[in-house]
């Protein structure tokens, strides 16, 4: 018995496989791109963008095949504007708006990969993410969360055992996360075994006190070789001392002191009680905080709260918008955007940031 046409196109494949290993129907299978040229294409993204639009592609297919009569191969690649909207008005309600835009751009991607033209103009995706937005269902309009402040970090260091392995990789990694104003997961990894040499932070890309800037101020900087807007190219990003007992300097040679990972370790190895050497998850260091904040009485954080956490600091330090920009690795366009997201948070701070004296990043 033949193959079906589905399992031809669409073979069994982890999500992140997804845009590569589905094939579009074409009329000419020349148009098809070289294997090596699918190979270089898929490293511009990152595995959980890759994973994300995989997902949406997955999903675009199911409810493809859930119509009556089915969507036929024709109208999915190139995909017309009706099917598309049809899809999107299925997702609306049921998902995110953020998971819906994700879900879209994950298929145009795939035209682009296997260069199938793609004919939807954004004057028709523009009014339909709208309209995502004011559907999503409400238990996914979450109230944004608080951001991570000095005196939340002063909090979760009290309930803190810096001779202890766990404690001493999280305390690190906190206060390199907050003062480089990072995301966090750009020094954790998903799961014990995700780590990867070639894609995540390890101790070999960190440079203690060196030169930065015109003022030649002394800083620690990282080589992220593998980040959510430059999976291929990575960026790097670096803090300066800082006084008090939130200094991501001591809390790093802390951290050395205390676990001494391998150089090309995941920069924040820890042991277990078992002596087992694991890369910090965001899993693990988020249990852990949530854990010390729980304490007191506290609200638990999320990874993000550090990251805009780090922003407003700056912001209440006398930096400008532009500094903090640079300092978050954002092209223009993106911090605009991101500012707007954040607006609840950031507007005050926008106001009492021009009374402070500024400071170094």
């Amino acid at each position: 018995m033949g193959q079906s046409v589905e399992s031809v196109l669409r073979p069994p494949c982890l999500a992140e496989q997804t845009l590569r290993m589905w094939v579009p129907l074409r009329a000419q299978s020349s148009l098809a791109p070289p294997s090596a040229v699918l190979d270089v294409l898929m490293k511009g993204w990152s595995v959980s963008t890759l994973r994300t639009y995989g997902t949406g592609l997955r999903n675009l297919h199911r409810f493809c095949d859930s119509r009556v009569p089915r969507v036929p191969e024709g109208d999915r690649s190139p995909i017309t504007e009706a099917v598309l909207l049809e899809f999107i008005v299925h997702c609306a309600g049921r998902y995110s708006s953020s998971a819906v835009r994700n879900y879209v751009y994950g298929i145009k991607a795939w035209h682009m990969l296997h260069r199938v033209p793609w004919r939807i103009p954004e004057t028709v995706l523009t009014p339909a993410f709208r309209a995502a937005r004011r559907m999503a269902p409400v238990w996914v309009k979450r109230s944004p969360r608080d951001p991570v402040t000095v005196e939340t970090m002063t909090t979760v260091l009290a309930h803190l055992d810096l001779s202890v392995s766990l404690d001493a990789a999280v305390w690190a990694c906190m206060t390199t996360t907050f003062w480089s104003v990072s995301r966090l997961g750009e020094f954790t990894v998903k799961t014990q075994t995700s780590f990867r040499v070639e894609e995540h932070v390890k101790r070999s890309d960190v440079r203690m006190d060196v030169p930065h800037g015109r003022a030649r101020h002394v800083v620690t900087s990282f080589w992220l070789p593998s980040t959510k807007t430059k999976p291929a190219e990575g960026e790097s990003t670096h803090w300066a001392a800082q006084e008090g007992p939130c200094d991501p300097r001591a809390a790093l040679l802390n951290h050395f002191a205390v676990n001494n990972p391998a150089m090309n370790a995941h920069l924040f190895s820890w042991r277990n009680d078992s002596g087992d050497i694991r890369p910090l998850t965001s899993k693990a260091f988020l249990k852990r905080v949530n854990d010390a904040l729980e304490d007191v009485g506290e609200p638990p954080i999320q990874g993000h709260c550090l990251r805009i956490g780090g922003v407003l600091e700056w912001l209440l330090r006398g930096n400008s918008f532009e500094v903090v920009k640079v300092m978050g690795r954002w092209s223009s366009d993106a911090f605009l955007v991101y500012i707007r997201r954040q607006a609840s948070i950031l507007a005050p701070s926008a106001l009492q940031a021009q009374a402070r004296p500024k400071s170094r990043g």
